[in-house]
């Protein structure tokens, strides 16, 4: 309710977001994958996606409060991490860019948000209450409380520039 304008009602989200029903199907499918029933897992992934239209690899590591407005289209990745209290949009994909069996999806930090359509690729991470507009496609990790838009993307506002030049500014917040 409190990240929804449009919420009038407890029941009318607990009965008609698909997005809140997405994860709560990933909160039953990631122990089963944890404790190596994969293939039920997946199809608990599965159903969630035919049912939601949001499809998360059970192996996706999602924290508390997680947040996906209207849901459709969205795709997030087996080894995507999602921190806490993070908003995402319709259409959004967090995914890879290798075909090896290690970390290449992104990492959302707490607080971020991403905007419709966009597109994170690679084992990169969108910072702390970082944004990510709508429709960008963003191959470089952002620094937190920084904003990216466009494809490619770029940093605007206070941390204007290129995404690649921001590596040594990420170091250091970490």
């Amino acid at each position: 309710m409190e990240k929804d304008p449009a919420a009038r009602h407890p029941v009318e989200v607990l009965l008609c977001y698909p997005g809140l029903h997405a994860v709560w199907l990933h909160r039953l499918a990631h122990p089963l994958s944890e404790r190596g029933h994969v293939i039920l897992a997946r199809l608990v992934s599965h159903f969630a996606r035919f049912l939601t239209g949001v499809e998360i690899h059970p192996g996706a590591e999602i924290g508390r409060r997680f947040f996906i407005d209207h849901g459709d289209g969205v795709v997030i990745g087996e080894t995507a991490e999602i921190g806490d209290d993070v908003m995402m949009y319709h259409g959004v994909t967090l995914g890879g860019d290798s075909m090896k069996r290690e970390k290449r999806h992104p990492t959302v930090e707490d607080g971020a948000t991403i905007g419709t359509g966009a597109t994170v690729l690679g084992p990169i991470t969108i910072g702390r209450e970082a944004k990510v507009g709508a429709a960008s496609v963003v191959l470089d990790s952002v620094p937190a409380h920084c904003t990216a838009i466009g494809n490619p993307a770029e940093l605007v506002g206070d941390c204007v520039g290129e995404l690649g030049d921001t590596e040594t500014e990420l170091d250091a917040d970490i």
